[in-house]
């Protein structure tokens, strides 16, 4: 009835799930054995107070990965219009390595914003 359509975004969830599920199980099951020891609980409190938060680092780093695809669709563009190169070759592989160099720029830009924190 539904076919093969539906089983792609089924599976999806289920994979996304499963990842979610195994890192906080994980990490629950790290933290006990760390109270378990006797380790003081501030430990978990690291990194909150001051610092360069996650959410940021994300944003700066698909912001670069979302420029060099765009660079790279560009690019492929440019070389399949005034070369004789095969289409299916060329964009997959500018657009990859542009994706590349925007998370390499995007990495580094994010590092700098960590120093000035």
């Amino acid at each position: 009835m539904g076919g093969p359509g539906i089983l792609v975004p089924i599976s999806m969830f289920l994979m996304i799930f499963g990842i979610v599920y195994l890192i906080f199980s994980t990490r629950n099951r790290e933290r006990l054995a760390l109270i378990e020891k006797g380790v003081d609980a501030s430990i978990f409190l690291k990194g909150t107070g001051k610092g360069f938060s996650a959410w940021k680092v994300f944003v700066v780093n698909f912001a670069f990965l979302l420029i060099g695809s765009g660079v790279g669709i560009f690019i492929a563009l440019l070389i399949t219009t005034y070369t004789s190169l095969n289409d299916g070759a060329v964009y997959p592989s500018i657009i990859f390595i542009m994706a590349g160099v925007g998370l390499l720029a995007g990495f580094r830009t994010a590092k700098d914003l960590d120093k000035e924190e």
